[in-house]
């Protein structure tokens, strides 16, 4: 089966929200090769299909938030409209609404994201509890570079931007 979607451009659509990994109801239409408005549609259609855990309306906060970061979502900074967001269970269930040979073709690209993701997460989860053994067979003078590397493990606090690491010009 051909790969109609790279993984890499689906892992880019791919954010944190409310402590899941979720995909934007614009993004999956734009994917799925239809449009926002029929993907809603169909899930209204179906609303038994997706409970909380695998769909949510975003808040206006969440929502500036998503526009502020994502540079592809300007175009929903003036729109009266609140997104939907679909955990990867929600994604799942979108094939089988939408139905068409391509959503399935898509569908499984992007699950295949979702794992490929998780098995990035898990290697950082490894290589944390790495970390945290070497610390404790070396002395004092490697605390600074023990804390450097727990820090750049941690993901930035919600709305908050990670400095810039390296060399500045001023």
């Amino acid at each position: 089966m051909p790969n109609i979607v790279p993984v890499e451009r689906i892992e880019n659509r791919i954010f944190r929200l409310r402590g899941k990994r979720v995909m934007l109801d614009r993004d999956l239409a734009e994917l799925y090769s239809v449009s926002t408005k029929v993907l809603n549609q169909a899930v209204k259609r179906n609303l038994k299909r997706f409970p909380e855990d695998f769909m949510f309306k975003l808040t206006t906060v969440e929502k500036r938030e998503v526009v502020t970061n994502c540079d592809h979502l300007k175009v929903l900074k003036f729109s009266p409209q609140l997104p939907y967001a679909f955990t990867e269970q929600g994604v799942a269930m979108l094939s089988s609404v939408l139905g068409s040979e391509r959503a399935i073709m898509v569908n499984i690209q992007i699950m295949r994201a979702f794992i490929n993701l998780r098995r990035i997460g898990l290697t950082y989860v490894e290589l944390r509890h790495k970390i945290d053994s070497m610390e404790k067979k070396y002395d004092g003078q490697f605390m600074v570079v023990f804390r450097a590397l727990k820090e750049l493990l941690e993901p930035p606090p919600v709305g908050e931007k990670r400095k810039n690491i390296g060399f500045h010009k001023d």
